[in-house]
């Protein structure tokens, strides 16, 4: 009989385009495995409140894995397949992640209501958006401060739900445009909706963000997961985590890191935001990329001191 791995991951579109992408990359590796997929509805897809008014011990982000790390706990699947973006910053020790991802665009993307003819793209990817047209439909403060900071008279309105849900909402006029990743639309095949790309420079994204988590059980086996796994995505996620982790930034908190890698060098761009009193801090470190978490660590700690220098200073 046929090893069976049972592959586990949110039950929308988005989310099983992105199991069956790891999937795929497995069987055409090691087609002597036989692979299930079984999909669960966490709590983050029955939970709608806007992120910021949901209350969880674990943070935001554990709203959308924690179902999935009680079936890996149980036995019942031997994989679960996240977007980095969504998996807590801190981790079970006994549910480690065991591959990242080769990683889609970063970017975040503005796509606006379809209509004849569409928004097509021109060559440097921006498309002539200069301004709100009335609200925009955006999930996160990260997204929501950056956008206002772009475009100061911009009127954000929370929305929650997959992105079908979402770009329905769009089209019926409920919103002016999204802001929503563009790797998962570019893997639901529905790249055509990008108006306009931010770049990392306009929008810094969310750490992890195209990056998709296999998280395992310790101890177990996972030499089939060669075919996954991609260093460039593991060091950038090592320096990213680390910087939002050390500054305790979540889904609902407006944290956001970027890293690159050229050769041996990783460059880690950090943003750290504080609403109320209105701090906006971004940095750029560049170190070996065999101390990415390190250097994360020691970016988040430049952008403490520098914060708290400048409110002492007041």
């Amino acid at each position: 009989m046929r090893r069976k791995i049972r592959v586990g991951g949110r039950g929308s579109a988005l989310a099983v385009a992105q199991s069956r992408l790891v999937m795929g990359a497995i069987a055409a590796a090691h087609p002597e495995l036989e692979l299930e997929l079984v999909t669960f509805r966490t709590t983050g897809d029955v939970n709608m409140k806007p992120f910021a008014e949901v209350s969880d011990p674990s943070g935001i982000k554990g709203l959308f894995t924690l179902e999935l790390e009680q079936a890996l706990l149980g036995g019942d699947i031997d994989l679960a397949v996240h977007s980095l973006k969504d998996v807590p910053m801190q981790q079970d020790e006994r549910l480690p992640i065991v591959a990242y991802s080769k990683r889609g665009d970063p970017r975040d993307a503005l796509v606006l209501p379809a209509r004849e003819g569409g928004h097509p793209l021109t060559e440097s990817g921006e498309a002539g958006w200069t301004g709100p047209f009335g609200p925009v439909g955006c999930s996160s403060a990260r997204r929501r401060l950056q956008l206002e900071r772009l475009f100061p008279a911009c009127e954000v309105t929370p929305v929650r739900g997959n992105v079908q849900t979402r770009l329905r909402k769009l089209d019926e006029g409920r919103f002016s445009a999204l802001i929503l990743a563009a790797s998962g639309l570019e893997r639901l095949g529905l790249e055509g909706r990008i108006t306009r790309f931010f770049s990392i420079g306009e929008m810094v994204p969310a750490a992890g963000q195209g990056i998709l988590a296999c998280q395992g059980r310790a101890g177990e086996p996972y030499d089939y997961l060669d075919a996954v796994r991609d260093q460039d995505s593991e060091d950038c996620a090592l320096a990213e985590r680390a910087f939002v982790a050390a500054l305790a930034g979540g889904c609902s908190l407006p944290v956001a890191a970027h890293a690159v890698v050229e050769g041996d060098v990783l460059t880690l761009t950090g943003l750290y935001m504080e609403e109320a009193p209105g701090i906006y801090r971004r940095d750029i470190l560049s170190g070996p990329r065999r101390e990415a978490k390190r250097l994360g660590e020691n970016l988040a700690a430049s952008v403490q001191h520098a914060v708290k220098k400048e409110a002492d200073n007041e």
